[in-house]
């Protein structure tokens, strides 16, 4: 009896020792394999609505805004493959005014660029921020030129990474084919069905954050009151379709990838393609500085940002965090929907009061397609700078061409 209850203490043990390994592996498998916020100290700022039934990756009937609603045409939801209803991600300040049906009438938008979210362009715009300096100041905040005392401010992520649904949640390679129209139709429904926007006094943001600043003129021409487009395209160009196809084509040189085929979410975060990630980020930071600059900086600086299969020392130093924060997955539809993206037939649809402001030497989203959209929109005005930072100047847009972004403001009546 003494020997029977022994053994039968021993499987007891066994099995609580058992139960605390496996549940830390089961909760880790089910944890998310990218963060919710570009800058997690500012995590806690952000705050998410789903959108149910929204149609990714359809096609969008310029002209008929109810046909769009909910989603492009053929479409496909997030909840008949399975998974939760799109998410949305947004960081919200300012001082909301309402008109007599309780909906916001002075709602300024500033969409995310290529890689950050709505936490990345807080700390680069918003006042009192680690970010601030490399845009040679704040933009956002009480009384600066975008004033928060008189609007009521909307930082947005763009569906695909961050905040927003993704196909790192889970859906890999099942995940639909967005489009940037999706980017701005999902974000209309947050700030029509959750924050009860009525109207948008200005949308703007910088690179792809400047690309969906037009598209809100386009699809909803009688709801957008003014754009600022900084550093932005209204197509894909031969150039930087060549650019992010070069990285594509760099992240799946990864041995990973080619062993997986792209089905690798049951590894480790450690084990996946990693390298080709690596990879692909050196192939697009090269270019984004301009190449005067480039050429002054010492080696010892270059090859951080320089791929190396076998890095030695602190060769290829600075990659190391993009594999810890994106999905390979994620960025190759990222790039696939930025190599399908074309507004431009459709600029005239616009009636928003439009300044652009480029980088005369962008070597990625060259300065002639900011002037030819320049040309397309009515009334449209455009002002250009050059900068050694070349596409990463975009940020300091607001502060370089302050005079102009101010004058601008008076005219739409957003001083």
């Amino acid at each position: 009896m003494h020997s029977k209850m022994k053994r039968l203490g021993f499987f007891f043990c066994l099995t609580v020792v058992l139960t605390l390994i496996l549940i830390p592996v089961t909760k880790a498998q089910n944890e998310p394999i990218t963060r919710l916020s570009g800058i997690e100290s500012l995590g806690q700022l952000k705050k998410y609505y789903e959108v149910p039934n929204f149609k990714i990756g359809g096609t969008y009937e310029l002209g008929n805004e109810t046909a769009y609603e909910w989603g492009g045409k053929d479409g496909v939801t997030l909840e008949s493959l399975g998974a939760r209803p799109l998410r949305t991600a947004y960081l919200a300040v300012g001082t909301p005014k309402k008109d007599s049906q309780g909906l916001i009438i002075n709602a300024v938008i500033i969409s995310s660029y290529y890689s950050g979210d709505a936490s990345f362009m807080y700390d680069f715009w918003y006042a009192g921020q680690k970010g601030n300096a490399f845009c040679q100041g704040p933009v956002v905040g009480p009384g600066l030129l975008i004033d928060t005392n008189k609007y009521y401010v909307v930082f947005l992520d763009a569906l695909g990474l961050w905040g927003t649904s993704k196909p790192s949640d889970g859906l890999g390679l099942k995940f639909p084919e967005y489009s940037y129209q999706d980017y701005v139709q999902a974000n209309y429904r947050l700030l029509k069905d959750h924050l009860k926007v009525g109207k948008i006094k200005l949308a703007t943001g910088v690179s792809m954050g400047a690309i969906q600043s037009y598209i809100w003129a386009v699809l909803h021409p009688d709801f957008v009151e003014a754009i600022l487009p900084i550093g932005g395209i209204t197509y894909s160009d031969p150039v930087s379709r060549w650019l992010f196809d070069l990285m594509s084509a760099a992240m799946q040189s990864d041995p990973v990838w080619q062993k997986t085929k792209g089905t690798y979410y049951h590894l480790p975060k450690d084990q996946h393609p990693n390298q080709g990630m690596m990879f692909g980020w050196s192939v697009l930071g090269h270019t984004g500085l301009s190449f005067d600059f480039r050429v002054k900086q010492k080696w010892d600086v270059v090859k951080k940002e320089v791929f190396y299969w076998k890095p030695a020392g602190d060769e290829g130093a600075n990659l190391i965090s993009k594999a810890k924060d994106f999905d390979v997955i994620d960025l190759l539809y990222r790039n696939g929907a930025g190599s399908r993206f074309n507004i431009f037939d459709q600029l005239g649809r616009i009636k928003a009061k439009t300044l652009i402001i480029h980088v005369k030497n962008d070597q990625w989203l060259r300065l002639p397609l900011a002037e030819e959209a320049a040309g397309k929109i009515p009334g449209a005005k455009l002002e250009a700078f050059e900068s050694p930072l070349a596409h990463y100047a975009v940020f300091q847009g607001p502060n370089a061409l302050k005079d102009k972004v101010k004058t601008f403001f008076k005219e739409i009546g957003l001083d």
